[in-house]
């Protein structure tokens, strides 16, 4: 899959040339001190944090106001990035934090010196304002059917992801589970990773989820030891944005693409094209370009001393969305125009 080696290698570059831009104007151009500078801190590097990127870009554009968009190394990273723009007396931040509950202290201590709102993922316990983002176990519930329906007659799946510190990935991860086995719903249930689990009829069996911390060919070694490990699995399931494309990779140098299901969750280009291919029984997406534009958005009015910004109850709800063939190509046309170079 030389697309997916193309895509991280432009990610990588994205990174550096947006950090090298950290409070130098990140729309553009050098920063005009009369203007509002905020930041939009990411969890990670990936192809979905592209597109929110973009949202914040246009977004700035559109407010006539500053925006740095910062994609950190891991969670000590996350951490250093954040103490850097209390120093730098940043406007507003809006962040998808790591580990929401180890970073309680450093989340408040940017809320006690600005507008501090989370984005696609949360830290309810925290001093943030909002959040903006989807209800994650219900997207993951979103995924469990699309499994279902890939492979009606049962099977056995095996879930990928990241890592499950993070409280987005713990909820979705949990949905899924709950879709696949056809549970009566109940986000506050915990199964844990490395237990087999099946329905009550038992007709479909999850056999575990592999996490690989952000790391992609942690990813990809992942799938391909599930391969050896259970060469007559049914349907294998990515969780993060680059799960997908790796299990489509390995499936292709196992020659076993088309003979396994694939199960996605985000937009990679790479995801939606396996989709139109047959390669990939569907994906759920979130919003990411909505995630960028509305949290500058909202930054910008609680600078201006707007709180008629903030959302009842403190949660922008984001819908997610099930893509498959029927619905692939206006989702993708979007997609497109959204991102598009301007």
């Amino acid at each position: 899959m030389a697309t997916l080696k193309h895509r991280t290698s432009l990610l990588s570059v994205f990174v550096v040339v947006a950090s090298s831009l950290m409070f130098s104007g990140g729309c553009g151009g050098p920063s005009t001190p009369s203007k509002p500078h905020f930041a939009f801190v990411t969890n990670g590097v990936a192809s979905f944090w592209t597109i929110a990127a973009a949202g914040s870009r246009q977004a700035a554009k559109d407010l006539d106001v500053e925006v740095t968009v910062i994609m950190p190394d891991g969670l000590t990273d996350q951490t250093r990035k954040l103490e850097d723009l209390i120093t730098r007396g940043i406007d507003g931040v809006a962040v998808s934090p790591i580990n929401s509950k180890n970073q309680i202290d450093i989340l408040n201590k940017v809320a006690a010196s600005t507008n501090l709102i989370t984005q696609d993922s949360d830290a309810a316990g925290s001093n943030r304002l909002a959040y903006i983002g989807m209800d994650n176990y219900e997207a993951g519930i979103l995924c469990g059917k699309l499994v279902r329906d890939a492979i009606p007659d049962g099977g056995t799946v095996m879930l990928f992801i990241g890592r499950l510190d993070q409280e987005n990935a713990s909820l979705r991860r949990q949905g899924c589970i709950d879709g696949i086995l056809d549970r009566t719903p109940d986000s506050s249930r915990r199964d844990p990773p490395g237990e087999i689990l099946a329905s009550d009829d038992n007709k479909y069996q999850i056999l575990g989820t592999l996490t690989d911390r952000f790391d992609r060919a942690k990813s990809k070694a992942n799938v391909e030891d599930t391969l050896t490990r259970h060469p007559d699995i049914s349907a294998l399931v990515g969780l993060f944005v680059y799960n997908p494309p790796a299990i489509l990779e390995a499936l292709e140098r196992a020659g076993k693409l088309g003979e396994v299901e694939v199960i996605g969750f985000d937009e990679d280009d790479v995801t939606l094209q396996a989709i139109q291919d047959g390669n990939t029984a569907g994906t759920v997406v979130q919003d990411p370009y909505r995630y960028g534009y509305e949290s500058i958005r909202m930054l910008a009015g609680l600078h201006a001393g707007d709180r008629s910004v903030l959302p009842e109850g403190g949660f922008t709800n984001v819908p997610p969305r099930q893509i498959d063939r029927d619905n692939l190509q206006e989702f993708w046309k979007t997609l497109k125009e959204q991102t598009a170079p301007q």
